[in-house]
């Protein structure tokens, strides 16, 4: 049985290390006790093998096995 992985949309705020990329990524989330929408945001250290993606970019994210102690993500490919 596969286990279901994470996928996530976001874009890239830093591409400074090598084969590691930030990603930053937004969400709304409805407040519990006065319904207001509120946005959520959070950055994930990804996996770039090639070192192809760029400040700017627009990226989907999967989660996968642990990389290093930070990296729990790794690119899947470019959003046009």
């Amino acid at each position: 049985m596969e286990k279901i992985r994470k996928k996530l949309k976001g874009e890239i705020v830093s591409d400074k290390g090598d084969k590691t990329a930030v990603v930053l990524v937004n969400r709304f989330v409805k407040h519990k006790r006065y319904g207001k929408f509120v946005r959520k945001s959070k950055r994930y250290r990804v996996h770039d093998e090639k070192n192809e993606y760029k400040t700017g970019d627009k990226v989907t994210i999967e989660e996968c096995r642990p990389i290093s102690k930070d990296k729990h993500f790794r690119v899947i490919g470019k959003i046009l």
